[in-house]
């Protein structure tokens, strides 16, 4: 018997129907339905089943789930592979919210994601993360993100001074409003709206973008994801912010953050058909040209 394992930040009035259909369908199919324990937390309107069983928080998940569904949309998606860590256990994300760039089937589509699990019909797409080392351990444990690690200035101050080391060599000193480390998977996100590079994913890199940069010969720079980067901070205010993928954190001067490719990946459920190329032309309208000739 197929172990899925259901994981939601919260469901929305109108989705509820889908995900009861989700739900209903799979057991249908005789796959065993292990909700994620968050689920107890969900507002009384929103637990739409009764007898169910919960994944234990205190055993390995490998053992307990094959599969892990998310129902919601990019958000969701982070939040799960914080929750399969090392594992190795396939994420196969439902879209319910707008973009869901990450996810790989819509919440109408229940008949193709039976398909796909029962007859194997689908490939695994394992993406890289990023790992960062701190000298006061911030963000503990869950210390990766897939999409982009980031160094920001607070709110209400001025721009700051980020010293970028490759290697232990000095790259640069970026003064900017903060810095971005993406992967191939973050290159899409925020970096692409700093004006960094889309990179395509297994390709072995990672991309330094910097945020609305005061040095004018200062542009995003990519490299090979085996290098270590190393970064400390400068600026007037007394502590600035530090981000894991949707994480935030306050750090101070006298911290050194070091950035480079985590030992393990996450590996994503996607169709037989799927194309990154032809999400980035679908769902970013990449290379879109809405003029007429």
């Amino acid at each position: 018997m197929i172990k899925i394992g259901l994981y939601t930040r919260g469901i929305k009035e109108i989705d509820i129907p889908y995900f009861l259909r989700f739900v209903e369908t799979l057991q249908e199919h005789k796959f065993q339905i292990l909700f994620h324990h968050h689920l107890k937390e969900l507002p009384q309107e929103q637990r739409v089943f009764e007898n169910i069983e919960f994944i234990d928080p205190q055993q390995d998940l490998a053992a307990q789930i094959d599969y892990l569904l998310t129902f919601g949309g990019d958000g969701t998606i982070l939040d799960a592979v914080l929750l399969v860590k090392d594992s190795q256990i396939p994420i196969l994300g439902i879209n319910t919210g707008r973009l869901g760039f990450l996810t790989s089937y819509n919440k109408n589509e229940i008949d193709l994601v039976i398909n796909a699990l029962k007859h194997d019909n689908f490939i695994i797409d394992s993406r890289t993360l990023l790992r960062l080392e701190s000298s006061s351990g911030i963000f503990g444990k869950n210390n990766y993100a897939l999409n982009d690690f980031t160094i920001r200035r607070n709110d209400n101050s001025t721009l700051i001074t980020v010293h970028t080391y490759l290697n232990d060599e000095f790259l640069t000193s970026y003064w900017a409003d903060g810095i971005i480390v993406a992967t191939p998977t973050g290159s899409t996100g925020y970096s692409l709206s700093c004006g960094g590079p889309i990179i395509i994913p297994q390709s072995g890199n990672f991309v330094i973008t910097p945020v609305s940069p005061h040095n004018l010969t200062v542009r995003p720079i990519v490299l090979s994801d085996a290098h270590t980067l190393k970064f400390t901070v400068q600026g007037r205010s007394p502590d600035f912010l530090c981000t894991l993928d949707s994480r935030t954190a306050h750090i101070n001067p006298e911290e050194t953050l070091k950035v480079s490719r985590q030992s393990f990946s996450t590996n994503f459920v996607r169709p037989k058909n799927y194309s990154f190329l032809q999400t980035l032309r679908n769902k970013l309208m990449w290379g879109a040209d809405t003029r007429q000739y």
